[in-house]
């Protein structure tokens, strides 16, 4: 659907003047508007590879929004913030199956799913923070390490 027939059916749904300029559709979702943007705009903004977002998407970790009528990915916002609590994670070695069940635990206290309120969902997200707690000080203390190590080198 072309930028101006969207405006007629959703008259809040925001473009920014790119957009606009380059005929793409725009999304509106159930909580409000969005612009989209391409794959590359956010490979850009969160300093992922186009290869890494294409892989997320392949996968089921982050899908995109929306499609334009030639097949190409569109991003919102929305889609921005989970790819970067996704890139968070990868430096502490999370595993996509781990990322994805994150992201789900994340999307039931967020979203006001069916037992948000649950003590078992509430326990996942307090496993995860408890791991990645953990792993973070495993880094810590390889950095310490390497610390030493360069310091070690430096007196020679």
């Amino acid at each position: 659907m072309k930028v101006s027939r969207l405006l007629q059916h959703y008259p809040n749904v925001r473009v920014d003047c790119d957009s606009r300029e380059r005929g793409l559709p725009v999304t509106s979702s159930a909580t409000g508007s969005a612009v989209t943007m391409h794959i590359g705009e956010l490979a850009e903004k969160t300093g992922l590879s186009l290869r890494t977002i294409r892989h997320y998407d392949e996968v089921g970790l982050l899908k995109a929004s929306a499609r334009t009528e030639g097949g190409f990915r569109l991003y919102t916002q929305e889609d921005h913030s989970r790819l970067m609590v996704i890139r968070r994670m990868k430096p502490l070695g999370f595993s996509l199956d781990e990322m994805m069940a994150l992201l789900k635990v994340i999307d039931t206290m967020q979203g006001g799913v069916a037992g948000s309120n649950n003590t078992s969902v509430r326990a996942e997200l307090d496993a995860f923070v408890a791991e990645a707690v953990e792993r973070r000080q495993k880094l810590q203390d390889q950095l310490a390490m390497a610390d030493e190590f360069l310091e070690l080198l430096r007196m020679q």
